[in-house]
């Protein structure tokens, strides 16, 4: 169906009143030069005041749509309203002739005017709760219905937004399904029509646990939460700690990233055939295809994988890792790359990504056919191929070298291909302005877009970090020293402890996932022995953290 709509844009300000209409002239009662007052409309709209068919007061508001162009025909108005607070929207409507459908417009489109009650009034209503306090837009919009052609009339009249004076309790701060970086999380709250705690208070539980009490409107302070998903479930209750009498509850989920802490070595050293999601450091955008642990490893000059790699192709689900949050400086990515395969009819893809907190792909890295079995690597900040590394073309199975950043303070992407190692940062291969600032990077993400898009790629040793000496190991490979470092035993273990030993004597930092990668323990080694007494018989995944480096192993408790 043809869309066709009017809008309502103004700005007033009015005070925060229960029971009062806050809608301006909602009744259409104030018309100046034929204009209606405190309302805006498009041109694809005839306005004129209605004396005649009236559902309240002395005058309404007769819309004729004289067009199908959608955004021609806006209809809203504007006003203040408060977060925390239910408001009960409603418009009577009377559908002149069945050609066309009123819509309610209330910070976003709610139901529908029955189009065959031709000749009487009708009326729209939606209960709407405010999450942020400033103006937000109410209205109308209109739809054509079958048998439309220049034009539809419809009268509206009465329009009400009117705040509840029932007791609400809304959470105002974090945003529902919101994905934070901090293990400690303030819950702001807002209660309305209800005093705290002459009336009586607040219960809330996290995560299902006991019921807590509280006595204020104060932000709830949640501190030490694991990663993964939180919900946290509140409700005001009287003096007695009884519901009310219909009861007002709220609730909001959350989720705590697991943060990477940079450096950031992964070796892919886990089973053959799983996908890299389920791995603890690991989550997936999308769904499709998984990017799956592939056995052997990938080398370059004197670097030499150890674990295992990633394979992906074509289209698919896009795994990423959560890492430090990073507003300054420069965020560098680094990786052995090997194309296996090249699509029959290829189109430039990009396929690794530095993602900022507010989802952006800042700084994409790009393979460019150039023919059935060679490409050459890019670089852009946008969604289209701009720059290329070099004029040398790479062929299938070659295996590479790849570094790339954004440079935050100066808002540059930047990337070498086959880089000496061990040697201060040289000039990039390519750079480019980036479009956007005050960036801050959270996240490295592979992109699975399209088989003509994506080739066969197997990817191995990923690093990053904030210097390039994070990501640009020496000629004795970084993977190497650390695998050599740490030992584990006894490992299967069934004596409730396992013995990590390094070779320095600094701290060993070690957390413990599950195989479905929640976290179990989070632990300093102390006298080089760690406590997992707790743990049930299974398999685990060890992250072993010293000095900013970082290896995962797998862990048997019998």
């Amino acid at each position: 169906m043809k869309k066709i709509y009017f809008l309502l844009i103004t700005f007033i300000t009015t005070a925060f009143t229960f029971g009062q209409n806050i809608a301006v002239n909602g009744g259409f009662e104030s018309w100046t030069g034929g204009v209606v007052d405190s309302w805006t409309s498009e041109s694809g709209t005839t306005l004129t005041q209605e004396t005649t068919i009236v559902a309240e007061g002395s005058s309404a508001i007769n819309f004729e749509v004289t067009t199908g162009t959608q955004s021609n025909t806006d209809f809203r108005q504007s006003v203040p309203v408060q977060a925390g607070l239910v408001y009960d929207v409603s418009v009577q409507i009377y559908q002149v002739d069945a050609l066309s459908q009123a819509r309610l417009y209330a910070d976003g489109y709610q139901g529908y005017s029955d189009e065959t009650l031709v000749g009487v009034w009708q009326t729209l209503s939606y209960e709407y709760t405010a999450t942020t306090t400033g103006n937000v837009d109410f209205g109308l919009r209109f739809y054509d219905v079958s048998g439309f052609v220049d034009s539809s009339t419809i009268i509206a009249d009465d329009f009400q937004i009117v705040a509840q004076s029932t007791p609400s309790i809304a959470v105002t701060a974090p945003t529902d399904g919101a994905l934070l970086y901090t293990s400690d999380v303030d819950v702001e709250i807002s209660v309305q029509n209800f005093d705290i705690p002459t009336d009586g208070h607040i219960h809330y539980t996290v995560d299902g646990g006991s019921v807590i009490m509280k006595y204020d409107t104060n932000p709830i302070n949640l501190t030490g939460l694991a990663a993964g998903t939180h919900t946290v479930n509140l409700e005001l209750v009287d003096t007695n700690h009884n519901p009310l009498g219909s009861p007002v509850t709220t609730s909001v989920s959350f989720t705590i990233a697991e943060v990477q802490t940079l450096p950031f070595l992964e070796s892919f050293d886990y089973t053959v055939g799983e996908a890299l999601a389920n791995q603890p450091a690991w989550t997936n955008y999308f769904s499709g295809d998984d990017v799956l642990i592939e056995a052997g490893n990938l080398s370059y000059s004197s670097l030499n994988g150890v674990g295992n790699s990633i394979s992906f192709d074509g289209s698919g689900a896009d795994p990423v890792v959560d890492f430090t949050p990073t507003s300054s400086g420069t965020i560098y990515a680094s990786f052995m790359l090997k194309v296996t395969s090249i699509d029959a009819a290829p189109q430039d893809g990009y396929f690794a990504v530095l993602r900022n907190d507010g989802g952006s792909y800042e700084s994409r890295l790009w393979i460019s056919p150039t023919g059935a079995s060679t490409y050459q690597i890019g670089i852009s900040n946008g969604g289209t191929l701009t720059q290329i590394t070099s004029g040398t073309d790479f062929s299938v199975n070659d295996e590479i070298f790849i570094v790339f950043n954004y440079d935050i303070d100066n808002d540059t992407v930047n990337a070498w291909v086959n880089p000496s190692l061990g040697v201060a940062e040289p000039a990039a291969d390519v750079s480019e302005a980036s479009t956007s600032s005050g960036n801050t990077f959270t996240q490295f993400l592979i992109r699975q877009d399209s088989p003509s898009e994506t080739p066969g790629i197997v990817m191995d040793e990923l690093r990053i970090g904030t210097q390039w000496a994070n990501v640009t190991p020496t000629t004795l490979s970084v993977a190497n020293v650390q695998a050599n470092q740490f030992s584990v035993y006894p490992n299967p273990t069934s004596t409730g402890f396992v013995n990590i030993s390094s070779k320095t004597d600094d701290i060993i930092n070690v957390a413990v996932f599950d195989i479905l990668g929640k976290q179990v323990l989070n632990n300093t080694v102390n006298n080089n022995r760690l406590d997992v007494s707790t743990l049930t018989t299974g398999v685990y995944i060890m992250k072993i953290s010293q000095n900013g480096q970082v290896i995962t192993k797998k862990l048997v408790v019998k």
